[in-house]
């Protein structure tokens, strides 16, 4: 009797939240695992320094369709392809919205390409994103709903997302897309509204009033023991991104591609997000934030709430964490990293 051949598995991305989680669940799974980073991640491993000499680190560029080729070079053919990589901070699309666009939406065009040549039989996860309901045209939002973006990141992602399903009917790849609402963890960037909150409230347990973490303008996050916000009332349906990625593996051991709303169906605010994180060191998150304009998007969208329906049947997914034990994660995650 014959071993099972050990699986391969690329991901892009995989310097990131999601990257790292996935990497922990494909190396518990048997996989080889090969990791697209570019040059400038090469100072940004922190989520992956405890399995980072379990996996296969490749540099490359999803600007760049020669180096794609070159990273199939390297790894021949792989059983499943997880397309993480993506500039993925809507509101700072805004400043920065072509490189956004070439990024997140022809970079994925690129890899689809590189794999149609060089390992056409690969399963492949497009990450796309919740951002594409933008102006919802109804709530909450499932598989079917129309998109409608609202931000250069999202109309990116519009972009990959077509181009999937384009490459998908075309040329007969196996490319299933997850439409992930908001997930968050300890490893997401500061650059994340859950992640600064989370941050600053951790600061003010432990009284500092000066952070050395900067936010999107350069300045400390939390400044004479304050924390800058934007629109409180923006709402969303965050999970956790160890529970989303689960989800992720699931839709690439299906039959057949398809689309996958993936999500909580809770929506909150960014003032139940202020009073969650605040209220679990004891204290009251009004004496702590300020609104600031500089932090206020051009557009807003949603409300973004999922309906996973599709997901629970076919895939048997369901998020488990809830809102209220992922930020009590995230906030004593950064207390533990500032003690």
């Amino acid at each position: 009797m014959t071993k099972n051949k050990q699986k391969k598995a690329l991901i892009t991305g995989i310097t990131g939240q999601d990257g790292s989680y996935l990497s922990e669940l494909l190396l518990k799974k048997g996989y080889k695992v090969y990791g697209l980073i570019r040059k400038t991640s090469n100072s940004n491993l922190d989520n992956l320094s405890h399995i980072q000499n379990e996996l296969n680190l490749i540099y490359g560029d999803l600007l760049d369709p020669v180096s794609l080729v070159e990273v199939f070079r390297k790894t021949g053919k792989v059983d499943e392809v997880y397309n993480l990589g993506a500039f993925s901070l809507p509101g700072l699309s805004f400043k920065i919205p072509t490189y956004t666009a070439n990024v997140t939406g022809l970079g994925a065009h690129r890899l689809f390409e590189a794999v149609r040549q060089y390992s056409p039989k690969a399963k492949v996860y497009q990450a796309s994103s919740s951002e594409l309901f933008g102006w919802i045209k109804e709530q909450p939002q499932t598989e079917e709903t129309p998109f409608n973006p609202a931000n250069p990141y999202a109309a990116s992602k519009l972009y990959a997302h077509t181009i999937a399903q384009i490459y998908r009917r075309g040329y007969g790849m196996f490319i299933a897309c997850g439409i992930l609402f908001n997930h968050e963890s300890p490893r997401r960037g500061f650059g994340f509204v859950t992640q600064k909150v989370a941050y600053a409230a951790a600061c003010a347990k432990l009284g500092i009033r000066n952070s050395r973490h900067l936010n999107e303008e350069g300045e400390p996050i939390v400044k004479k023991g304050k924390v800058a916000l934007g629109n409180m009332e923006a709402v969303r349906d965050w999970g956790f991104s160890k529970d989303y990625v689960e989800a992720m593996w699931l839709m690439l051991q299906q039959k057949k591609p398809d689309d996958f709303v993936i999500a909580t169906g809770k929506l909150k605010s960014i003032k139940d997000l202020c009073e969650t994180a605040y209220s679990h060191v004891g204290l009251n998150w009004e004496d702590y934030v300020f609104i600031d304009e500089r932090f206020m998007r051009p557009t807003e969208t949603g409300p973004l709430v999922g309906d996973a329906s599709k997901a629970k049947k076919i895939l048997k997914w369901e998020a488990k964490l809830t809102f209220e034990e992922l930020i009590a994660l995230m906030v004593d995650t950064n207390i533990a990293r500032l003690k």
